[in-house]
């Protein structure tokens, strides 16, 4: 596969992640009466990454976030080479699917950035109030088992076409532990997009939305290389 293709399809995929995911959260958690509310925004990211696997594994493996391709980077599983092309994509599809969301909500008279606009924080910007720590310590651990997932759903040893099933609902139960503490990043690419509309706090905190989920995504390719020195030895 050519790498325009792959980063096409991880540009649409992120595009659908962001539009799919913060567009539940902007549009639809609390609309009136019928609001899907957090069980309804963490079965949304689930969903899009579910959908998407299926619609592009093929073509790029659907990482879709940058800590994934650099966490299957760290596991030896992706190569060095392609991991600026992946991050390039990803980051562009995660701001395009913001703008488009933007687009949408704009047609809102009350649709106002100052209500955060899906954007990920802490402190006071944190939904629940957890402090910059605890979304560090959040984000680190979520991402981990994030690419645990990831890595043992599409090792060749698991059982073979269930891999986004198990990844999905991995991010669906992601969010449902960590939406009230960060808004649940575990994805750079889906934080920037948001952020660079709210601007403000949401680009001041941005570091951290990038640096843990990095991290816990290392240090699960990392853990995942275990299992497979012992396969070996």
């Amino acid at each position: 596969m050519k790498m325009t293709q792959k980063m096409t399809a991880e540009f649409l995929g992120t595009l659908w992640l962001v539009l799919g995911g913060c567009g539940s959260a902007v549009l639809a958690a609390a609309f009136p009466e019928v609001g899907i509310g957090l069980l309804g925004v963490a079965l949304a990211f689930g969903l899009t990454v579910l959908t998407m696997a299926y619609a592009i594994g093929h073509i790029s493996g659907c990482h879709l976030n940058p800590a994934v391709s650099i966490g299957l980077w760290a596991g030896g599983r992706f190569p060095a080479n392609e991991l600026l092309p992946y991050i390039i994509a990803q980051v562009a599809g995660g701001i395009t699917g913001a703008a488009i969301l933007f687009v949408i909500a704009s047609g809102n008279a009350d649709f106002s950035l100052m209500d955060g606009f899906a954007s990920n924080g802490y402190g006071q910007h944190s939904p629940g109030g957890y402090s910059m720590s605890s979304a560090l310590v959040t984000e680190v651990v979520m991402t981990l088992f994030f690419l645990l997932i990831i890595l043992g759903a599409t090792d060749s040893r698991a059982p073979a076409g269930f891999a986004p099933i198990a990844i999905g609902f991995g991010l669906t139960l992601i969010h449902l532990i960590s939406i009230p503490v960060t808004n649940t990043s575990v994805n750079p690419a889906r934080s920037t997009g948001p952020a660079l509309f709210v601007g403000d706090w949401a680009l001041s905190q941005l570091w951290l939305f990038w640096v843990a989920p990095i991290a816990g995504a290392i240090l699960a390719g990392l853990i995942y290389k275990t299992f497979n020195s012992a396969e070996k030895s």
